[in-house]
């Protein structure tokens, strides 16, 4: 069965052809660590997962780079406006190297809530790199593809014929601030900095000796050089968020292709925006769901996984608490059968059910149809004909590439709901006073909110429904 990729370069769904037989190589941009990451971009981490999956279902040896920017990035894609880290230290009164850490650390946690093991990729981070940076920016230069402005070194679009490729730019027609900042200096606006000098007379927490003078690398040389460094000049997956398409993976094919004379990456997928009610999700307010905001609210990381796969990667999702709520009571279900199905079946020998497990791979491997396979799923398990223990080997099998964890080993899935222990709270009262109505009343209201209520003696113990 053959692997179909939408393929954003050809704007078509294509057959997946590895550079190497039986080897795939993936990069998927990762966080820029100077703040919580939103859920928003925990999609980019669940989708960048689903693809490793899929690829490992299918018997690829698999490498995969997740990463982390730690310096360079601009608020937003103007070349000189304020460095997101730099922005991020100043905002909690500690320096860039303890910002990166902590929020580096909290991006991992939040990998693990989600299934996501992280020894299944390389992490490497923008400030390791900063030599490999150097050396792509110094063939660059050798080549004659930069100039030199007051602030810095730059990339000359009008050099590579076809800058416009991936974006299907209409470079004629961009207005200058129309895409970015206007900076004067530049020969054309879709010209983009390799290399920030420092301010004088200003010290930057993050500067480096170069060729060039004291500065910092520009941030869409930090994937080009990482790429190269771990998969090397010409690999087969670039994955990204739609927003990129324009400007970072438009200007990583530019400076790698002229540095490297070879093609850079033969299929690019880019997956779709989560709105909130305000729109984009983004983290420019200050106010934004993370995956602590649904712990908070007792909704386990997995069922936002869940909630994720239910729509296809290119699509746009609308975020909502009610869906979302609608979406952890289905992945409940699931959860709580594989659980009992586990205990039955630990040792059983029956295979997956065959012609399930082709229509699921059927679905899956047509652009990682995630939708249309748990469709095949849930038909798997309303289907009278496969008995009990075939559907638990076969949920198990779909598991595989869902990361959804059916066999239990995270250890906690379901965080208690403030809601739910107060009720449990105040039933551990009525019990102790022996009063059995009220109990009983409680009861029935924490089995409204999803969770079943045993009597071990004086103690209480919650169970999903």
């Amino acid at each position: 069965m053959t692997i179909k990729l939408f393929n954003t370069l050809t704007r078509k769904k294509e057959d997946f052809i590895p550079l190497e037989e039986g080897k795939v190589k993936i990069y998927s941009c990762g966080p820029t660590v100077y703040h919580y990451q939103h859920l928003g971009n925990m999609r980019a981490a669940i989708v960048s997962d689903t693809v490793r999956r899929l690829f490992v279902s299918a018997g690829y040896e698999v490498t995969h780079v997740i990463n982390i920017t730690d310096v360079g990035h601009n608020v937003d894609d103007a070349d000189n406006t304020e460095d997101k880290m730099e922005k991020g230290a100043k905002r909690e009164g500690k320096n860039v190297w303890e910002i990166a850490k902590f929020y580096s650390e909290d991006y991992f946690k939040c990998l693990e809530l989600l299934n996501i093991p992280l020894s299944s990729y390389n992490f490497p981070r923008a400030t390791d790199s900063i030599v490999e940076q150097i050396t792509l920016i110094k063939t660059l230069e050798g080549k004659g593809f930069t100039y030199i402005t007051s602030d810095g070194i730059y990339f000359d679009t009008s050099k590579f014929p076809s800058y416009s490729e991936l974006a299907k730019l209409d470079i004629e027609g961009l207005k200058s601030g129309a895409r970015v900042e206007e900076n004067t200096e530049k020969k054309s606006i879709t010209d983009f900095a390799l290399w920030k000098f420092s301010k004088e007379g200003e010290k930057r927490q993050m500067e480096w000796e170069s060729p060039w003078g004291i500065g910092f690398p520009g941030w869409h040389i930090e994937c080009s050089a990482m790429s190269k460094k771990i998969l090397g000049p010409h690999f087969d997956i670039h994955m990204g968020g739609k927003e990129h398409i324009p400007i970072h993976h438009t200007n990583e094919i530019a400076q790698s292709e002229c540095a490297n004379g070879e093609k850079y990456v033969n299929y690019w997928l880019h997956y779709n925006f989560l709105n909130d009610k305000t729109g984009k999700m983004s983290k420019s307010n200050g106010d934004f769901l993370r995956l602590q905001s649904l712990v908070d609210e007792g909704i386990s990381p997995l069922s936002y996984r869940y909630y994720l796969l239910l729509a296809h990667y290119r699509s746009e999702i609308q975020f909502s608490w009610e869906a979302l709520r609608a979406a952890e009571t289905a992945y409940k279900k699931l959860y709580a059968l594989a659980s009992e199905w586990n205990g039955l079946y630990e040792k059983s020998e029956v295979t997956p059910d065959r012609e399930s497990m082709l229509a699921y791979y059927e679905a899956l491997y047509n652009d990682v149809g995630t939708a249309q396979a748990l469709a095949v799923l849930w038909t798997m398990l309303k289907d009278e004909k496969i008995s009990d223990e075939a559907k638990h080997a076969t949920l198990l099998a779909m598991d595989q590439t869902l990361g959804l964890d059916f066999r239990g080993s995270t250890k906690q899935i379901f965080t208690i709901p403030l809601e739910v222990q107060k009720l449990l709270d105040e039933r551990s009262v009525s019990r102790a006073e022996k009063d059995f109505a009220k109990s009983d009343e409680l009861r029935t209201a924490i089995e409204g909110l999803g969770f079943a209520v045993k009597d071990v003696g004086a103690e209480q113990t919650l169970e999903l429904l």
